[in-house]
């Protein structure tokens, strides 16, 4: 059997743990309808018998292996991985799954969790779509449902005993738009800048770390008289896990640096502030909207060690001197920090709006 090498990394023992999902999060997971019996585990979906180095149009190397399976496992996969599809899309809907079939599995050997990449194609039109596969694992989950809740983004996927499900998230790869978008006539650059400040501060206040272009990508869609851009994660391995705070700011990584030149040359210190308080306000709104269902989230984090002690000091200590809050020293846990961050947000907001109203009435 044949099995790929992972590429050698510098930094394999700095590779963050995986976390398991601990039975307050699963209550909620169920709660919420994300929780589900699933006929296919991670362990076996590696029991593949050979394997081939998946290349990109440009013929470089993606660090993604296309996978092969024997034929009598494989019959009854695509069968399991096409239901799975239906799970995630239409609520477990089959009806309509037989004129799908899997055309396609990969499977990373880069980076922390190890996903596979199920590429799922209608045999009507031959339209291709995508799912992933990974180990389970609390953090990325709290990660995607904080994405869910306070982001404009809805976030689809499942959690079963072991694997996460993840639906794919559309868009140009960060690092990609830079090279080939970001100077581009017809792109609005100043709707560009203004995202990307509102994205830097998505990431900051509820903590989402490792946000470097090749984490995260740019959706672009036409409007009736110009185009919207919207930066999404699209990996939440690194939700408060760091106790670096610049860490959960995306300005800082230098394989952003083309983005944060081309902000700062479209935007002036004012404006970039306008919009970052925009952005509080708008995650203020969300979380009125979910109220319970936040607080429950939180609880849940608030209990759950998804960090080391050591970075939780750290990274606290931080936030209360960046923000001049000495709350923050009172956090134990990481879901503590993030809760704190929040509360910090409303407060803020709330002062702001009682100082706006009062000025409207003088």
């Amino acid at each position: 059997m044949i099995r790929p090498e992972p590429p050698r990394d510098p930094f394999a023992t700095k590779k963050k743990p995986m976390y398991p999902v601990g039975a307050d999060l699963r209550a909620y997971l169920k709660q919420y309808g994300r929780e589900f019996e699933l006929p296919v585990s991670y362990s076996r979906l590696t029991e593949w018998e050979e394997s081939m180095p998946l290349y990109s149009a440009d013929g470089e190397d993606t660090l993604w292996q296309t996978v092969i399976y024997r034929p009598e496992v494989w019959k009854r996969l695509n069968k399991h991985l096409t239901g799975i599809y239906a799970l995630l899309k239409t609520e477990g809907d089959i009806s309509y799954v037989d004129h799908l079939y899997v055309d396609r599995v990969d499977y990373c050997t880069f980076g922390n969790s190890n996903p596979f990449r199920i590429r799922v194609v209608n045999a009507y039109n031959d339209n291709q779509d995508y799912y992933y596969i990974k180990k389970s694992d609390a953090s990325r989950v709290y990660g995607l449902e904080l994405e869910h809740l306070l982001s404009p983004n809805r976030m689809h996927y499942l959690v079963a005993e072991d694997v996460l499900i993840e639906e794919h998230v559309v868009g140009i790869p960060g690092d990609v738009f830079s090279d080939r978008w970001l100077h581009d006539p017809n792109l609005n650059k100043i709707r560009l800048a203004k995202e990307l400040v509102k994205f830097n501060e998505r990431c900051f206040v509820r903590l989402l770390g490792d946000m470097r272009s090749y984490n995260f990508v740019v959706d672009v869609t036409p409007d009736f008289e110009d185009v919207q851009i919207r930066i999404r994660a699209m990996d939440f391995d690194q939700q408060s896990y760091s106790g670096r705070m610049k860490f959960y700011l995306p300005q800082f990584f230098k394989d952003n640096n083309a983005l944060v030149e081309f902000c700062v040359s479209q935007l002036n210190i004012p404006t970039a502030r306008q919009y970052q308080k925009e952005e509080h306000s708008v995650i203020f709104r969300r979380i009125q909207l979910a109220e319970a269902r936040v607080k429950r989230l939180l609880d849940c984090m608030c209990q759950d060690r998804i960090s080391s002690e050591e970075k939780v000091r750290s990274l606290r200590q931080s936030l209360a001197e960046y923000y001049k809050n000495k709350d923050f020293l009172k956090c134990e846990r990481m879901g503590e920090l993030v809760r704190q961050s929040l509360l910090t947000l409303r407060s803020n907001v709330e002062r702001l709006r009682r100082q706006s109203q009062s000025a409207f009435l003088d």
